[in-house]
């Protein structure tokens, strides 16, 4: 009977996806069927439902409409030519510069926006044709544009975080935030080492030195950006206020730069930017409210012992285990996008991890690495179709030049899943967690 459960519950939600049923919509009727394998189909409606609603009643959950907002207006604020700027004054002296700022441009901006959609239109868009100017293999610059914007999902505040505390049973968000940033530098680092190898075989040029006065005004430009980062994390470490409120903190913030400070949006703008983060707020918490149903089924049905069964009954190996979980997490990442794959398999894994000794926080950080890499990968990565699109390069000439990326990637990812104190070392120190 168990086995029927989980063929009825993934067998369904698979055939719905490929038949181009909404995700959120495939999630909640393939919970629903599973459900109704032991109870009458009005009682599994009354079940699902009553465990949408208590699943999203929520305070934590608001802190995803107020970071969403923030994102939106900054998108629209100018903010990205700004850190592109910065990022050469950083970067500009490297071999290969403009591939480093890339990746620089997408750390900064992906972190304040929370999107690794939003960075790579907005950072890519900025970047394509300048790299193209200096002679840069347009697939190879599309690669760089690609592997980095994922970064910034690592780097706080993160949407995703929130996702995964609230669906691993209430993780602290702050020790999240603090726990990204280490594997986010280091992601980001990697990728500027391979660029840097390949720029120096190639012979790509590198940017004039700014002078100190351009250095100056280029860096004052986008502190005011940056300091959302500063504002957010310290008020959180400081215990000012928790990451929700910090949220709400973010829009006033982003609002006064936008509209007050750099003077790139208008009041006209306004509603716009408001209906957009309405439309992206309902569809991600129909999601997280589908994907709690769909939990609860998975529970009732105990599929997490099964499958936690099943993967020990293949090795009693922490290490033999975690990697298999990695590799079906990379494979998952490839066909499915981010927020979908972690409430999913979070309910799923996160037991199997904890028994074998892994804190939670450490867990968290593993797992939304791993999907980053799944959105730059074929075939439904968004990072990667956004990437090319911008670029407008084909996807089929962007897959051997992201291989070296793809590589470093998986390698720091090793060194996260089985080094924890790179993600626990700043919640200790900073929280004493």
């Amino acid at each position: 009977m168990e086995w029927l459960v989980i063929i009825v519950l993934f067998g369904s939600f698979f055939v719905l996806l490929g038949l181009g049923v909404p995700i959120s919509f495939a999630i909640g009727i393939s919970s629903l069927l599973t459900i109704g394998l032991s109870l009458p189909i009005d009682s599994a409606i009354a079940v699902i439902s009553q465990k949408m609603v208590s699943g999203l009643d929520s305070f934590v959950l608001l802190a995803i409409p107020f970071f969403i907002l923030a994102g939106n207006i900054m998108n629209q604020g100018g903010i990205a030519i700004r850190l592109v700027e910065f990022a050469k004054v950083l970067g500009g002296r490297l071999p290969g510069s403009l591939a480093h700022v890339n990746i620089l441009a997408n750390m900064m901006f992906g972190s304040i926006s929370g999107s690794a959609v939003a960075s790579a239109a907005a950072v890519g868009g900025t970047m394509a044709p300048l790299q193209k100017k200096e002679g840069y293999d347009p697939a190879y610059s599309t690669s760089v544009n690609i592997s980095s914007c994922p970064t910034g999902l690592l780097i706080p505040p993160s949407n995703t975080f929130i996702v995964y505390s609230l669906i691993s049973g209430g993780t602290s968000i702050s020790a999240l935030f603090l726990a990204g940033y280490i594997p986010g530098l280091l992601m980001g680092l990697g990728l500027m080492l391979v660029a840097g190898i390949i720029a120096k075989k190639r012979n790509y040029p590198i940017s004039p030195r700014a002078s100190r006065s351009e250095a100056i005004k280029k860096t004052l430009d986008a502190l005011p950006s940056l300091g959302l980062i500063v504002v957010i994390m310290g008020g959180i470490i400081g215990g000012v206020f928790t990451a929700t409120e910090a949220s709400a903190i973010a829009v006033v913030y982003t609002f006064i730069l936008a509209f007050v400070v750099y003077k790139d949006v208008s009041l006209k703008q306004l509603p716009s930017i408001i209906l957009e983060s309405v439309v992206t707020t309902s569809m991600v918490l129909l999601l997280i409210g589908a994907s709690i149903g769909m939990s609860w089924a998975m529970a009732n049905a105990d599929i997490p012992y099964l499958i936690s069964d099943a993967l020990l009954a293949i090795s009693e190996n922490p290490i033999i285990v975690l990697l298999i979980i990695n590799l079906v997490l990379l494979v998952v990442g490839v066909f499915m996008d981010m927020t979908p794959a972690l409430l999913i398999f979070t309910p799923i894994f996160l037991p199997i991890a904890t028994d074998l000794g892994m804190d939670p926080v450490h867990f968290g950080v593993m797992m939304t690495f791993n999907l980053c890499i799944g959105i730059c990968t074929p075939p439904v990565g968004s990072a990667l179709f956004i990437g090319c699109s911008v670029s407008k390069v084909k996807i089929d000439q962007v897959i051997k030049p992201l291989l070296p990326f793809y590589a470093v990637l998986f390698f720091i990812l090793m060194l996260v899943v089985f080094v924890p104190s790179l993600s626990l070392a700043l919640p200790q120190f900073f929280l004493g967690y």
